[in-house]
């Protein structure tokens, strides 16, 4: 059987793509999808041996076309540090940023609480490390997309609070903020020709959720819920991040799109 081919899109050649939580998991084949477009892929995480994992990969499999993204070693919870890579990357690109790809998340560890067992610090590091850095990374490089002429930006969610999912209630709390700050964006940015998406990706087989919550037990419950009787990929929610950044997703903006396999369905 021949490879499956998928989608070129002309219009993110040489684009300037931030991508937090890009090391791993859905950001890291956004990243690898990114840079065999063409695309000057800038990827934030805090993860330095994940990192340079991912770009020996794609050096390995670049093509003619692929652009070796850089990497910036980064915990999106402390913003003085992501404010110092957000004014790097605005003066290493002429001021000009067309992509952003809010991304990073965590729903393990500290994440992963009931509402009973849930504390101040835990609180906090939930908001600061699924919500507040969408909204402050976004702040640091809008007059940055503004000064390209405009640009797309996706926030991704999750379908956890549309199950709803229980045992991690910020983590909900924060995903289904995530579509408020979405759409009132899209409304304040639209004028300046920036398009502001969110996705919602639904039980997705990364290493970590393998690794950390995709038991047998929790893989039969998916398949149960979900009308595709199969386990999604990341490259399945890469593959729309790439869509609603293209110029193909031109006059698409404010909307949220679900990648589930069918658990939940539309928004």
């Amino acid at each position: 059987m021949a490879p499956p081919r998928y989608a070129t899109y002309p219009s993110l050649e040489g684009k300037v793509v931030v991508i937090t939580g890009g090391a791993e998991g859905i950001g890291a084949a956004a990243v690898r999808m990114f840079a065999h477009q063409g695309s000057q892929v800038i990827a934030l995480d805090i993860s330095e041996p994940s990192s340079t994992k991912l770009l020996e990969d794609i050096k390995t499999n670049a093509s003619q076309s692929t652009i070796i993204p850089t990497f910036h070693q980064c915990d999106v919870t402390d913003l003085t540090r992501l404010k110092e890579i957000a004014d790097d990357i605005i003066r290493n690109h002429d001021n000009k940023v067309d992509i952003l790809v809010n991304n990073a998340a965590s729903s393990a560890g500290k994440a992963r609480v009931g509402t009973f067992e849930v504390t101040e610090d835990s609180w906090d590091f939930n908001l600061n490390v699924n919500l507040r850095h969408q909204f402050f990374l976004t702040q640091y490089l809008v007059p940055a997309m503004k000064n390209a002429g405009g640009g797309s930006i996706i926030n991704m969610g999750s379908i956890t609070w549309r199950i709803p999912a229980t045992g991690l209630p910020i983590y909900t709390t924060c995903k289904s903020a995530i579509l408020g700050l979405t759409r009132t964006h899209a409304r304040e940015f639209g004028k300046d020709n920036i398009r502001v998406n969110s996705i919602m990706p639904g039980s997705i087989a990364t290493e970590r959720q393998i690794a950390e919550v995709l038991t047998d037990e929790y893989k039969q419950q998916t398949l149960d819920a979900q009308a595709l009787k199969r386990v999604l990929t990341p490259d399945e929610v890469a593959r729309t991040i790439l869509f609603l950044a293209s110029d193909d997703a031109g006059a698409i903006t404010g909307s949220s799109y679900v990648v589930d396999g069918g658990w939940v369905g539309d928004p």
